[in-house]
């Protein structure tokens, strides 16, 4: 269909032309499986709703997904790289935020599973306004924090970049990762409870796990402060370890600003998450994986419009009937269209 008016509707096509080649699922439906996929991405909406849409049943889609999700995922996770790598070019230092989601769920196991849930790794970075996805790996039952860890640095030097600095949040707070990490600068959240300071504090702490001997634990720098409660008109105090030799306000302040991004990120991520009533392992990666390329192929127009504006006009390319919206929904997002153009001359 050509729509009067709408500029450069060819190179749009193309857009998502590219998103249903990275679902390169085989069989008769695999059309359909993926622009549902894809749709339920862009409305927030269930993966089985949306199938209604494209004249596939739910329980197709979960079939084409369960039985070829695996390599669908590598090549999703490889299209996310190749948007960071093109944003980043020539660039060889990083910072490097690395932080996990994890969501429950209580169908039976499958392969690769975790008994108690699902849990998703990945490390990003921040270049010239957009966060960038560069490592990713889902935890598999018995995976270690720091193997875990291990597995993303990997990625990221295996890429060719220098990793500056390092940030983590509480939830990687153990003996092991702080061991892996002293490598290389880094900060990294400590839970208050396991050191135990009440208290303004910037100095030497050595940590006291059980799981480790005497000669076995870590030292490192410790930095406490406090923030009041509002309501509760009380401290709460919060703690940070690292290895910088910087004054306690820049090292907070550095944390601040190399982690808070992921934090962003994973909402940017959210808003593109489909919900499924599947359990499965692979399924639930799957979207998340998805959710996840959106958002990377969003960091690319990021600053040309807004994320709903983006959102808007995939969704367009999805549903013919809406390209009968009036005038004024075209012009708000004609800047993403002219930007696309210039990225598929490239």
């Amino acid at each position: 269909m050509v729509t009067p008016g709408l500029p450069h509707q060819n190179n749009i096509q193309q857009i998502g032309y590219k998103l249903l080649s990275m679902l390169n699922f085989q069989g008769e439906k695999v059309e359909k499986v993926a622009k549902t996929l894809i749709s339920a991405c862009l409305w927030n909406d269930s993966v089985e709703n949306k199938s209604r849409a494209y004249d596939v049943s739910p329980k197709t889609v979960r079939n084409y997904v369960e039985k070829q999700g695996m390599e669908v995922i590598e090549k999703l996770l490889e299209r996310a790289r190749k948007i960071s790598l093109e944003i980043l070019k020539g660039v060889k230092e990083i910072d490097l935020s690395i932080d996990w989601t994890t969501k429950t769920w209580y169908g039976k196991p499958v392969k690769g599973s975790s008994e108690k849930g699902n849990s998703w790794n990945y490390a990003t970075t921040k270049y010239k306004g957009k966060v960038l996805l560069l490592a990713f790996i889902p935890q598999v039952n018995g995976m270690t924090k720091d193997e875990i860890m291990k597995a993303l640095v990997e990625q990221v030097m295996a890429m060719g970049f220098k990793i500056r600095l390092i940030t983590l949040d509480a939830g990687f707070y153990t003996v092991d990762v702080l061991n892996f990490i002293s490598q290389f600068k880094y900060i990294i959240a400590v839970p208050v409870g396991d050191v135990k300071v009440f208290e303004e504090f910037d100095g030497d702490y050595k940590t006291n796990s059980k799981r480790h001997r005497r000669d076995e634990q870590v030292k490192f720098r410790l930095l406490v402060y406090s923030k009041e409660k509002v309501r509760r008109k009380s401290l709460v105090y919060f703690a940070r370890a690292t290895n910088l030799d910087l004054s306690k306000r820049k090292v907070l302040d550095l944390y601040n600003k190399v982690r808070g991004p992921i934090e962003t990120s994973y909402r940017n991520i959210k808003a593109f998450l489909p919900f499924t009533s599947s359990t499965k392992f692979v399924f639930r990666t799957l979207i998340f994986v998805l959710a996840l390329v959106l958002y990377s192929l969003y960091t690319i127009f990021k600053g040309e419009v807004r994320r709903e504006q983006f959102r808007i006009l995939l969704i367009l390319l999805f549903s013919d009937d809406l390209f009968y919206l009036k005038d004024f929904l075209f012009k708000s997002i004609e800047p993403l269209i002219y930007t696309i153009d210039l990225f598929l001359r490239r």
